[in-house]
C-alpha cells in the first residue's frame, strides 16, 4: 500500500495557520501534536467501542476489553466526541486540559508528557475550536495505525517548522519502508533493542510488528531509546504508550553524546537513523571520550561519532543497522578515513546497502545503510569473517507520487534475503554474487580500494540484455536517428537567430 502521501499535509498546515497568529512555531507544534494524540487514541478506542457494541455479552465500557488488544483506554471526558461537542464553548481549553489529565491518570508512563496548557489566556479559544473542527478525518483507526501516522505527522512538522524554529536540517523521520528493511535485515527476535536517536519511535514499532508477524513473543524484546529533542521525546512516549510498548526512554530527553542515559547498556540489536552530517554536536568537548576506540571523530561532522557510539553499545554478538548519508562510505578527511579503515580492519563492517533517492519525505539527501556485527561467525551460520557484503539497491523502489519513492515488500524481501543468504540462513537460499546488485568482497579488495565502501565499486555493472538486433542494423538505425536530431537542431538554431534578429540582436 502506498503511504508516502498520507493526505494530512494541507489539513495540518491549515491547522497550524489557524494558530499562527497567536503563538510561535514551537508552541503551535505542541498544541497541534496534543490534539492529534487525543484524536488518535479516540479513533482507535471508538473503532473498538463500536465493534464491542455489536458483540453479544460484550461491555463497550469494560477497560479490559481494550487493554487486552493494546488499545488505549480513553475515559469519557477525553473522547473526541466529547471534545468536538464542546469545541465552540469558551472553556474548551480547560476541557482539553482535563482530558489530558484523565489520560495521564490512566497511563502512569505518560505522567508529565502530555501538553496541559490549552486553557492559557494566550491561546485563542475560537481558533482552537476551529482547529478541532479541522480534525474531521481519521488518524487512529486500524488503517491509519498501519501507516504510522504519528511518525509521518512528526516528519511533516519537522520539515515545515524547521526554518521557523531555527532548527538545523539534519533531522529526518525515517521512511516506513526503510525502517522495515532495517528490521527485516537484522531480525530482532529476542533481546535488547536500542535506538540512540529514537525520534518518534518508528524503529521500536516496526520491531514489535516484526516479532508479532513471525509468531514471536512481544515480551522477548526489551526496548531502550534516547532522544535529545523534548517534543520528539514526548511524542515517542505517546507513540509507545498508544501501542502498548513498554520502553525505557530515560527519565527525560537528553543528548546521547553528552548525557548517555544508558551508560551500561550492551544491546543485542541497534537500529538508528542519526541526524545527517551534524556539525554542531559538541565534539570538541569529547576528544577524550572512551567511545572513540577507533579514532577521534571530527568536530565538524557527527557521522563517525554515531558509528563509534553504536559499536560501543553492541553486545559481543550484537548486530546494528543504521542509516547514514552516502558521504560516510567514502569520505577522505583524515579522521574519518582513519576510523573507517580501522573499523574495516577490525572486521566490524558486515554489510553496506546503497538506497535509491527520493525515499525521504523532507530531504533528497541520498542515503545508505550500514550493518555492523560484533560476531561474523555466529553459531549455526556461515563464517563470514574477512568479508563485507555490498548491495546496490539504487535502482529499486517505485514512485508513489511525483516526489516520493518507496521500497515495495518485494524489494525489501529481495535485499533482506540476499543478506540472510550470505550469512548462511538456509531458508533464504544459497548466496551468489549478482553483477550490478551484490558482491561479497574480501577485506583485501576493500583495502585495495582505499577503504571506500561504496557498493558500486564492487558489484560492477549488470550485463545488458541482448536485444537480438544485428550490430550493422543497430548502427544504421542509430545514425539515421542522430542525423534527424542534427537536422532539427539546425532548424531550431536558424529559428532562434531569426527571432533575435527581429528584435535587433542579429549575430
Amino acid at each position: 500500500m502506498a503511504t508516502a502521501n498520507i493526505g494530512f499535509e494541507e489539513k495540518l498546515w491549515s491547522m497550524a495557520d489557524k494558530l499562527r497568529g497567536s503563538m510561535d512555531a514551537a508552541e503551535y507544534k505542541h498544541v497541534a501534536l496534543g490534539l492529534l494524540f487525543l484524536k488518535y487514541v479516540s479513533d482507535a478506542f471508538e473503532e473498538k467501542y463500536e465493534a464491542l457494541k455489536n458483540e453479544p455479552y460484550a461491555d463497550p465500557e469494560d477497560r479490559d476489553e481494550y487493554v487486552a488488544e493494546n488499545i488505549f483506554w480513553v475515559p469519557k471526558e477525553a473522547r473526541w466526541s466529547h471534545i468536538k461537542d464542546n469545541a465552540k464553548k469558551p472553556d474548551i481549553g480547560q476541557i482539553i486540559d482535563n482530558a489530558m489529565i484523565a489520560i495521564e491518570k490512566e497511563n502512569p508512563s505518560l505522567k508529565g508528557v502530555l501538553p496541559k496548557d490549552y486553557a492559557r489566556p494566550a491561546l485563542d479559544k475560537t481558533r482552537l475550536g476551529e482547529v478541532i473542527d479541522l480534525f474531521s478525518f481519521k488518524v487512529g483507526d486500524e488503517e491509519s495505525r498501519s501507516k504510522d501516522v504519528l511518525g509521518r505527522v512528526y516528519e511533516y512538522f519537522l520539515s515545515k517548522f524547521a526554518s521557523a524554529e531555527g532548527k538545523n536540517g539534519g533531522e529526518f523521520y525515517t521512511p516506513n519502508s526503510v525502517v522495515r528493511l532495517l528490521v527485516e535485515m537484522i531480525q530482532p527476535f529476542k533481546g535488547r533493542v536500542y535506538d540512540p536517536c529514537c525520534g518518534s519511535g518508528g524503529m521500536f514499532v516496526q520491531s514489535e510488528k516484526f516479532v508479532e508477524e513471525h509468531q514471536g513473543r512481544i515480551g522477548d524484546i526489551a526496548v531502550y531509546g534516547q532522544e535529545s529533542n523534548p517534543t520528539t521525546w514526548k511524542l515517542c512516549k505517546m507513540n509507545l504508550a498508544i501501542r502498548g510498548i513498554d520502553g525505557n526512554l530515560g527519565e527525560h530527553h537528553a543528548d546521547t553524546f553528552h548525557n548517555d542515559l544508558h551508560k551500561n547498556l550492551k544491546a543485542d540489536y541497534i537500529l538508528a537513523n542519526p541526524p545527517f552530517n551534524i556539525s554542531d554536536w559538541g565534539g570538541e568537548r569529547l576528544t577524550e571520550d572512551t567511545r572513540w576506540a577507533y579514532g577521534v571523530p571530527p568536530a565538524g561532522n557527527a557521522n563517525y561519532a554515531w558509528i563509534q557510539h553504536i559499536v560501543n553499545k553492541l553486545a559481543p554478538s550484537g548486530v546494528a543497522g543504521f542509516v547514514l548519508a552516502n558521504g560516510s562510505m567514502s569520505t577522505s578527511t583524515t579522521a574519518e578515513f582513519e576510523i573507517r579503515s580501522k573499523l574495516v580492519n577490525a572486521d566490524l563492517v558486515d554489510c553496506i546497502v546503497t538506497l535509491p533517492g527520493q525515499l525521504f519525505y523532507s530531504t533528497q539527501i541520498p542515503v545508505c545503510l550500514w550493518f555492523i556485527a560484533k560476531n561474523k561467525a555466529p553459531k549455526g551460520l556461515r563464517d563470514r569473517r574477512g568479508e563485507i557484503l555490498f548491495i546496490d539497491a539504487r535502482k529499486m523502489g517505485h514512485m508513489v507520487d511525483r516526489t516520493h519513492r518507496e521500497l515495495s515488500t518485494e524489494d525489501i524481501r529481495k535485499i533482506a534475503d540476499t543478506y540472510h543468504a550470505w550469512r548462511g540462513q538456509a531458508e533464504a537460499g544459497i548466496y551468489e554474487d549478482v553483477k550490478g546488485f551484490c558482491k561479497a568482497a574480501k577485506l583485501t579488495e576493500v583495502q585495495e580500494h582505499e577503504y571506500i565502501l561504496t557498493p558500486g565499486r564492487y558489484v560492477g555493472i549488470e550485463d545488458a540484455e541482448e536485444d537480438g538486433e544485428p550490430f550493422e542494423d543497430k548502427m544504421a538505425r542509430l545514425t539515421t536517428e542522430l542525423a534527424e536530431q542534427f537536422a532539427k537542431s539546425r532548424q531550431l538554431e536558424d529559428e532562434i537567430r531569426k527571432r533575435l534578429g527581429g528584435i535587433g540582436f542579429e549575430f
